[in-house]
């Protein structure tokens, strides 16, 4: 019985009694108390009262097809091919490439309550702790190659600002290449993968991750500033689902016209959202790292980093940019 039969009971975060929870699922008293008892293994915390029953403290907000569904925009609704939305995954982006290696198509969409193994760019952890964030991967078909893709990690940048801007959320920032940051500190981060031909037809995998309620006790394994939406909203935020389907309704026609359209339709937006915009940066490579001022990106998406040599084009990879010092 998966772990998740017995949340939705518990979901409000009202008391319910173990005998009450048994008679619901059919199951004995013991059974429960074991079902119980998993549920702290995805960190989640269950409180007991006697004489009351039990409860999720604040209760929780599960991901629910029919929720994201009814939230899509009736062109949206039909670019999506399959939506899954699964309790524990490794990766949403992994599970994404095996379904793709299994002859899934465009339009498909994964989401899950918790990662074991949430991937960001630099071979970094994505800390994904149950049924608190997002974690997002959508796959589209090209036929152009990744020359015609350059600049899309930006444009799903400004994809996540605009739906978080549809759910009266305060305005964020973006920084090169994938993070999506709120007085500087991260929010959202964008990992893009391809599959397929580099020079011909290809498949991306579109990942976003996105810090929703961030437990304290999870976020002692992040290694740099972070924020999340309950922190943007002041303690009050759209729910997942609603959050969820907004995301969908950005990037889904983003995708779907990008390789037509290119980055040109995206780049004044992206860079009025320039949170490094001509301010003095450091650029870390594995190699070497380069100072200047960062004025923005070109029609490309790369960053234009000027230094004592002048101009500069970057393009993105294993690069990491800096406030100087």
């Amino acid at each position: 019985m998966p772990k998740t039969t017995l949340l939705p009971l518990l979901a409000s975060g009202d008391y319910c009694s173990g005998q009450a929870l048994a008679e619901h699922l059919g199951i004995s008293r013991t059974a429960v108390w074991k079902q119980l008892n998993a549920l702290g293994e995805l960190g989640l915390q269950i409180e007991s009262v006697k004489g009351r029953g039990y409860r999720i403290p604040g209760g929780i907000d599960l991901l629910d097809e029919d929720r994201v569904r009814g939230g899509l925009q009736p062109g949206v609704a039909d670019l999506l091919s399959r939506l899954e939305l699964l309790e524990t995954i490794d990766s949403t982006n992994a599970q994404v490439m095996r379904q793709l290696a299994a002859g899934a198509g465009a339009g498909l969409v994964c989401s899950a309550e918790q990662q074991t193994a949430g991937r960001g760019r630099r071979g970094r952890t994505w800390v994904s702790p149950f049924a608190r964030n997002l974690y997002l991967s959508v796959a589209w078909q090209y036929h152009q190659g990744a020359a015609a893709l350059e600049g899309l990690s930006l444009a799903v940048g400004v994809a996540v600002a605009r739906a978080l801007a549809a759910n009266d959320l305060p305005p964020v920032q973006l920084k090169w290449p994938n993070d999506v940051v709120y007085r500087g500190a991260k929010l959202g981060g964008v990992l893009l993968e391809m599959t397929g031909d580099a020079a011909g037809a290809c498949q991306v995998i579109v990942g976003v991750g996105l810090n929703v309620a961030m437990p304290d006790e999870a976020a002692v394994a992040i290694d740099q500033a972070w924020t999340d939406i309950d922190t943007l909203g002041g303690g009050v935020r759209p729910g997942r689902n609603a959050l969820l389907a907004a995301l969908l309704n950005e990037l889904l026609p983003l995708l779907a016209g990008f390789e037509q359209e290119g980055f040109a339709p995206w780049r004044d937006e992206w860079l009025a959202l320039d949170a490094f915009a001509d301010k003095p940066v450091v650029l870390h490579t594995g190699a070497m790292d380069m100072a200047g001022i960062a004025r923005g990106v070109d029609a490309r998406g790369a960053l234009q980093l000027e230094t004592a040599t002048g101009l500069q084009s970057i393009y993105g990879g294993e690069i990491s940019l800096r406030h100087a010092p």
